[in-house]
């Protein structure tokens, strides 16, 4: 019987499939922090243009005018 190991899965940004450090395929560190991918096609995607693919957090009750 395999052992299965709990490890901490993250979200291609460019995709979205659910990859763990073991199991991506390729990783890139922008801004201090390190995205994983599922594929070099995808890597390649985000380090061309990393804010097309970065999830932009917004203040809750802001409103642009």
């Amino acid at each position: 019987m395999k052992q299965q190991i709990n490890e901490r899965s993250f979200k291609d940004p460019v995709c979205g499939m659910e990859v763990s450090r073991t199991t991506a395929v390729d990783e890139f560190e922008y801004q201090g922090k390190t995205y994983y991918f599922c594929a070099g096609a995808c890597r390649e995607a985000f380090e061309l243009e990393p804010e097309k693919y970065i999830r932009q957090h917004r203040q809750h009750g802001f409103r642009k005018m």
